[in-house]
């Protein structure tokens, strides 16, 4: 499991965001294939293939950060106990395939994305 990360940039300054590579949708017959990922496999250059793995790697890593900041938030919503529809840790936990002491921690983390500024507004 992931742990919750602090925003890039620390407290107090905005978040540095990354570009993220151009991310094409691959066809389906290319997905079938368990050789095929966007096309890398047909860069005979290494160092066109250096670059351009490269920036999918930081593409992916920039998408899984927001959209850990996006759970992290949709925990600290649902857990709100001013929410008539307030949800237990447990069931947050549960929910998101999470150890209850994660939820815990994602609850935290997006209160603490929802008093500052936000990234995910």
């Amino acid at each position: 499991m992931c742990e919750p990360k602090q925003a890039p940039g620390g407290r107090g300054e905005a978040p540095r965001r990354l570009k993220p590579a151009q991310l094409l949708f691959e066809p389906p017959e290319a997905v079938s294939d368990p050789e095929h990922f966007f096309d890398l496999e047909k860069i005979e250059d290494p160092r066109e293939l250096l670059a351009r793995s490269t920036e999918l790697a930081l593409a992916f890593r920039a998408a899984a950060d927001r959209a850990t900041e996006f759970q992290a938030v949709a925990a600290a919503q649902l857990a709100d106990p001013r929410r008539f529809d307030r949800l237990p840790t447990a069931v947050i936990a549960e929910r998101a395939e999470w150890s209850e002491d994660y939820a815990k921690k994602m609850v935290e983390f997006g209160r603490e994305l929802q008093r500052g500024s936000s990234p995910v507004d």
